[in-house]
């Protein structure tokens, strides 16, 4: 191998200052150089694998050749530094700051409620920032391609669109199908109170800044001086393992391949970053050649176009946006395809740092791009120092056939793409779990070439992604076929012959086998149906046309920019004009989180002397530890300790939750030992060189059958019953029964499990900041495991990125695990898990299995329900009971149904403990409720909806466990979304397009909702705060709830301000800490509010109570004068605030209680429009109304409704976990487990809070934080209700399960057809499965 220089400089600028690098280390990528080096924390780690868009900043480059600045949005984690030599990179700091000025795009995201925990608004920033320094007036559309790389868990994308709309130049009013008018605007205003004004504006637009373009940051000058130095030399980085190499002519980089033939040729690095991470790959040598001006052109010629190999995919976009403008139709037909593709292929900024030469050359399985390129004949022009040569981007080079590659000291120049002609048809053609964002399940590249003015075939070719381990062609078929006619024949006998000549193994990775075998048919189905269209436009006369109701089945679904309307009441005239209360407040934090100045965990500046964490964890799902190595890793440089369950001084298996394994593991993911090292980097090369023996012990439970099977349970039966359900059965007229399945989900939250411990030099005292729910729990486990007091425990929790539940327990157990690490190594220890470990350990939402029998009349009035839930709860208990508690005391829904009885138990199994998610139970198993609720209306042929009517509670009731409660904001919220969403008009359209429409179908549902909050234990709801007023007015409101995201302290801030009477400017929330406010229950339940506010109200009343005196005497003295005089007076200053909750029961024995202090009522109406042939759906509208009671601050509670609404969409629909049969978890990031992005979420989206009374809580609020959640399920009816349609329509039975997620797969195989019935199908007796579900 060539010997190699030593380091040149990197020079690169950050935020307009210039940084040299010295010693650059091509392993280092760009957003941990941005954190850890340059100390900007502003970029955010969520995902490591650029999916998730929070570590976005601008990239800026100068070309020297078109004297013109490029600027683009780029993933840090996927930037090596490497490659920024002579780049500008902007960074969330640079675009504004609280220190000097915001800027427009910061302040609009912050003041258009764009922002909830934080976590992801710095990359949300940076991604719309970027698109207006290109585009300084953008429209709608852009606005929404640039956020489509950008995941936000919080708020659910409509607020963040909204702030971008601001820049737009044409209005962003909800305008209803353009008709000018309102549509909430009806005539029938019954239901609205004429003295109860409705506001709908969430914010003020004249307190926006302008944005002026002109006053943005220059393009350093000295980069502009560099790209044009015309003596520019080859740039050598060596690092610590591996060397860059950047040559600066064509000749250079042809020296360096033949010299290093095995090194990769980085330009984007989105392929090789990620097998680096994720697969362990190493390279000693890289080779760059971004910038070389000969891999960037674009060359139009009578044959065709040619791109240079170094465009990125959005330039390629671009290029071909161009051509297609200028050149006649029927010569861009590929260059049509493939920009239908680019525009949903990944996000803004992978598209922006992909190249087409490394796409073309890399050719994943899933190339969305390569088998459109195959089918439009295109070329790839090579070169090497012995000269250059073409080969054909065919078959063979995509199958990766030895004969059709590359030599090894070739590059690919450019790529040929030929004009199409009149007689050729081209056509891409993809399936995701998600339109956006989203590797292809299956993807397709078909083209035809027919005999001049015939249909008859000349040329046929078919290439599919995602069906084998690389790009396939179905060529064998494609030659038989030659010759045919283009008519319904052929097509019967190209689908048989495709599928015979590429077969899916019944085990193939990735699972989904038979769906794929579906999909391989219905896209060829689909391009026979365009091409016949086609045809047919160019001569009527001789083609005749595909049938009128086949059309629909020719378009994807359009990506539409999101509009909609907030409702809520108006606050009183006569309220005094400083109290907040009612008013939509920003949140406290929202200017910090969108100019990244708000401070997380990992944001802390580095310790002295800390150490990092890193994990080893189980790969058994049930085994003996037999033995653990740890001498390789301990010889590491930098590894300070291996820590194992033999170093936790005290109880290592407190409460059942088990720190660290001894002797035997329990699931796949436990945590059997940790790496403690200097630096992040060794403590995970470290973690992979512990090697652990095992013994596999049977047996080994996954799902809740096999738990069945095994009597395998957490803990015992729960039931309430009521009536007399066996007598009831005999009376009626019908019988149903049926199982419904509802998968886990993974809570996703941007930041992941964080925790910073730091042992302090005397008396055991251990200092720890972590993002937690329950900062009680984890002083708890912490002091077990460490075997002190709990007084010697400090827990500090300022804010966390998003928790949903998932913060509640587990941070106990990780604090305890790094507790452990700090006081064996005495030193601080630095525990941030990777997204991968995160989702490993943590697990999530419980899967559930519900099995229903249901006696009805024929008049859809439910007599009697026997319900029964099984909830895969994991290894330990964790959550679990009570999760199980929750469903079954929620379990009638909004239904009356006299003779009910429901049970069920928590299974365990050997997967890693399932805890609490938002909703608690809640969101999956009133999908049992709601499937039998579809069942019976199906049986009496009547609308689900109107079923749903006549068993509601109609009076004041009583629950099945004996609670009696007032149905009427039930009955208010349902009569407002029947009539205002327009549900039996709309319904009356659906049924219309459905019958114009056989591949197409529209479904609507709207369902009900009675949630309930808090705890049946009373403690659970105390809370306490303690407010001192300083000397010059401040006040400090400390309280126990911590600040996820929902904007706690936000309405604490608006409490005492309102019991204070003081504006919200002198008052102050710093963080939530054990040494405050001790043994503070959890936040969650909905509750947050509810419980510290008036434990905050309290304790301003108390202070205001001793101030009364002194403001009676001088009643018109200022509040500072006050504050002095009562310190003058030796009056307390500080109080403690308390609340001693709601005074909830449960009686297990006697199946009754006051389990509950009050219940959230609401609606939610949605439309959906499904594509039977691919499964996939869009969401069309959706309506929701809620009672919010009171609302303290409408743009926190609709932000919590709108947000929890689309995290529950995405359970029931896009999100899905696999499993393994051996219980390992295969969705460990964005790329395999997808959340619902910026395109998912309704076209058009409204949302009332519904006014009512609720005396008990403060100032008659309610809490919403988790009732959304299960509104999202109208998604998954109306989705069951156009399958149905397209089932009655193929003449198959009225009722069929449908579980929870309704994926493309299950929507598809669900709606059978002819494609569905030919493909070949395997005996499950015969293999084991790649995947299973665990319900």
């Amino acid at each position: 191998m060539p010997s190699l220089p030593n380091s040149d400089e990197l020079i690169f600028f950050v935020n307009g200052k210039k940084v040299t690098e010295k010693n650059a280390d091509p392993e280092v990528n760009l957003l941990f150089y941005l954190r850890k080096v340059l100390r900007l924390t502003g970029t955010k780690y969520a995902c490591g694998e650029g999916s998730c868009g929070a570590c976005t900043v601008m990239l800026s480059r100068y070309n020297p050749k078109t004297k013109a600045i490029h600027h683009f949005p780029a993933t840090a984690c996927l930037v090596p530094i490497c490659s920024l030599h002579g780049a500008a990179v902007t960074t969330v700091e640079g675009v504004g700051s609280i220190k000097t000025r915001i800027h427009p795009v910061q302040e609009r995201l912050a003041k258009c409620h764009g922002t909830q925990c934080g976590f992801c608004s710095p990359g949300m920033v940076m991604s719309i920032y970027t698109l207006l320094r290109n585009h300084p007036e953008p429209t709608p559309e852009q606005i929404t391609e640039a956020l489509g790389g950008n995941l936000c868990r919080c708020t659910g994308y409509r607020p963040i669109v909204e702030s971008g709309k601001t820049f737009c130049v044409e209005s962003t009013v909800c305008r209803v199908k353009g008709s000018g008018k309102c549509c909430m605007d009806q005539e029938d205003q019954s239901f609205v109170n004429r003295q109860e004004k409705i506001c709908t504006k969430l914010y003020n637009e004249d307190e926006f800044q302008p944005f002026d373009p002109s006053q943005e940051p220059i393009f350093p000058p000295e980069l502009i001086r560099m790209a044009e130095d015309p003596n520019k030399k080859r740039l050598t980085f060596q690092g610590e393992r591996t060397t860059w190499i950047s040559p600066v002519t064509l000749n250079d980089l042809l020296e360096l391949r033949a010299s290093f033939p095995t090194a990769p040729l980085v330009m984007g690095n989105t392929a090789v970053g990620p097998s680096i991470k994720f697969r362990d790959e190493f390279h000693p040598v890289f080779i760059s050649p971004l910038g070389l001006p000969e891999l960037y052109f674009v060359n139009t010629t009578d044959a065709g176009v040619t791109i240079g190999a170094g465009y990125s995919l959005a330039q390629l976009n671009d290029a071909l946006r161009f051509i297609v403008s200028e050149q006649p139709k029927e010569r861009t037909k590929t260059y049509r395809a493939l920009l239908k593709h680019l525009r949903t292929l990944a996000g803004a900024q992978i598209r922006n740092m992909a190249t087409l030469g490394g796409h073309v050359v890399n050719r994943p399985n899933f190339s969305d791009l390569n088998p459109i390129l195959a089918a439009g004949n295109a070329t790839i022009n090579l070169m090497s120092k012995d000269g250059q040569r073409q080969i054909p981007l065919n078959g063979p080079f995509l199958e990766k056939s030895p004969g059709a590659d590359l030599k090894p000291d070739e590059i690919v120049l450019s790529v040929s793409i030929p004009f199409s002609t009149q007689w050729h048809f081209v056509w891409g053609l993809r399936l995701a779990q998600r339109q956006e964002n989203a590797f292809a399940i299956v993807n397709a590249g078909m083209s035809v070439k027919f005999e001049d003015g015939t249909n008859v075939i000349k040329e046929l070719q078919m290439f599919y992604g995602s069906v084998a381990r690389t790009v396939v062609s179905a060529s064998q078929s494609c030659q038989q076929l030659i010759g045919r006619q283009w008519d319904d024949q052929m097509l019967s006998d190209a689908c048989r012959w495709v599928l015979a000549e590429l077969p899916i193994p019944p085990a193939a990775e990735g699972g989904m086998v038979e769906y794929k075998r579906t999909l391989i048919v219905s896209l060829l189905f689909k391009f026979y149906l365009k091409v016949r269209r086609g045809l047919n436009k160019m001569d009527p006369q001789k083609f005749p046309d595909i049938p009128e109701k086949f059309t629909s089945a020719l378009e994807d679904f359009p990506i539409e920019t999101p509009e909609g309307m907030q409702m809520f009441q108006c606050v009183d005239p006569c309220q005094p004009p400083q109290d907040p209360v009612g008013h939509p407040i920003m949140h406290q934090s929202a200017i910090k989180h969108a100019t990244g100045e708000a401070i997380y965990i990992d944001d802390m500046p580095p310790v002295d002397q800390e150490l990092f964490l890193a994990v080893v964890t189980s790969t058994r799902a049930h085994a003996k530890i037999l033995s653990i190595d740890k001498s390789e890793a301990l010889a590491l440089p930098g590894v300070v300790d291996v820590i194992t369950a033999e170093d936790v001084p005290g109880d290592n298996n407190h409460q059942g939750e088990i720190l660290y394994a001894r002797n035997k593991v329990i699931c796949v993911g436990q945590i059997v030992c940790t790496v403690a090292a200097d630096t992040y980097a060794r403590a995970r090369e470290a973690a992979k060189k512990v090697k652990i023996a095992y013994e596999d012990i049977e047996p080994r439970i996954i799902t809740i059958e096999q738990a069945l099977e095994h009597n395998s349970f957490l803990s015992v039966e729960k039931k309430i019953e009521q009536g007399d359900v066996e007598q009831a059965f005999k009376y009626v007229d019908q019988i149903i029964e049926g199982e419904v399945h509802v998968e886990g989900q993974e809570h996703f939250y941007m930041e992941t499990q964080s925790i910073l411990a730091m042992p302090k030099q005397e008396d055991k005292e251990m200092v720890l900041h972590l993002g937690t729910q329950f900062p009680t729990h984890v002083q708890e486990f912490v002091a077990a495991a460490l075997n002190v007091p709990r007084s010697r425990i400090a827990c500090h929790m300022k804010r966390t990125g998003g928790a949903f539940g998932g913060k509640v327990s587990k941070p106990a157990l990780l604090g305890a695990v790094s507790a452990v690490a700090a006081n064996k190594t005495g030193r601080p220890i630095r525990f941030i898990l990777e997204r991968g470990d995160d989702m490993l350990i943590t697990a999530g939402r419980h899967p559930l299995l519900g099995r229903y029998k249901i006696g009805f009349m024929n008049n859809g009035v439910i007599k009697a329900a026997d319900i029964e839930y099984y909830i895969n709860g994991g290894c330990t208990l964790d959550e679990s009971e009570t999760v199980l508690e929750f469903i079954v005391l929620k379990s009638e829904n909004a239904y009356c149904i006299p003779n009910f009885r429901c049970c069920g138990r928590p299974c365990k199994t050997n997967l890693p403990s399932n805890t609490a998610f938002r909703g608690f139970g809640f969101p999956q198993g009133m999908v049992v409720v709601e499937a039998y609720i579809t069942a019976v209306a199906s049986q009496c042929n009547l609308l689900p909806e109107e079923v749903r009517e006549i068993n509601m509670y109609k009076r004041i009731s009583k629950t099945a466990y004996k609670k009696t409660f007032n149905p009427e904001p039930l009955r208010r919220c349902w009569k407002e979304c029947l009539e205002k969403s327009s549900f039996y008009d709309r319904k009356l359209a659906a049924e219309e397009f459905n019958t114009k429409n056989y591949w197409k179908k529209r479904g609507l549902a709207v369902v009900p909702m009675k949630f309930t909050i808090g705890m049946p234990t009373a403690y659970y709801n105390q809370a306490a705060a303690l407010v001192h007023i300083y000397l010059d007015g401040s006040v400090l409101v400390i309280h126990g709830g911590c600040e996820i995201g929902q904007g706690l302290y936000t309405k604490m801030i608006q409490v005492a301000s309102r019991e204070l009477n003081i504006p919200q400017s002198y008052i102050h929330l710093s963080e939530t800490s054990t040494t405050t406010v001790p043994n503070a229950v959890f936040t969650a339940a909905s509750m947050g509010t509810d419980i510290n506010g008036k434990a905050v109200q309290n304790a301003c009343q108390i202070l205001m109570t001793r101030l009364h005196p002194i403001i009676r005497k001088n009643p018109k003295g200022k509040w500072e004068d006050w504050i002095t005089k009562a310190f003058e007076d030796s009056i307390s200053l500080s109080a403690t605030g308390y609340f001693k909750g709601y005074q909830t029961n449960m009686d297990w024995e006697k199946e009754e209680g006051d389990a509950y202090p009050y219940f959230v009522y609401g609606a939610s109406c949605s439309e959906v429009e499904v594509d039977c042939l691919t499964g996939a759906h869009k969401l069309l509208r959706t309506d929701i109304f809620i009672d919010a009671a009171f609302s303290i601050n409408p743009a926190l509670d609709i932000g919590q409704v709108e947000g929890a609404f689309i995290q529950g969409m995405g359970l029931y629909t896009t999100e899905e976990l696999k499993y393994s049969p051996e219980g390992v978890l295969y969705s460990r990031g964005p790329n395999d487990y997808k959340i619902p992005t910026v395109t998912e979420i309704p076209e058009e989206f409204y949302v009332t809070l519904v006014r009512s009374r609720n005396p008990i809580a403060i100032y008659s609020s309610k809490g919403l934080g988790e009732a959304g959640m299960f509104l999202g399920s109208s998604v998954l009816f109306a989705i069951y209700d156009a399958v149905a349609a397209a089932r009655r329509e193929r003449g198959l039975t009225k009722t069929f399960a449908l579980s929870s997620p309704a994926t493309p797969e299950v929507i598809r195989m669900t709606c059978v057809d002819q494609f569905t019935d030919m493909i070949p199908r395997d005996d499950p007796s015969t293999f084991t499965p790649w995947s299973i579900h665990v319900s």
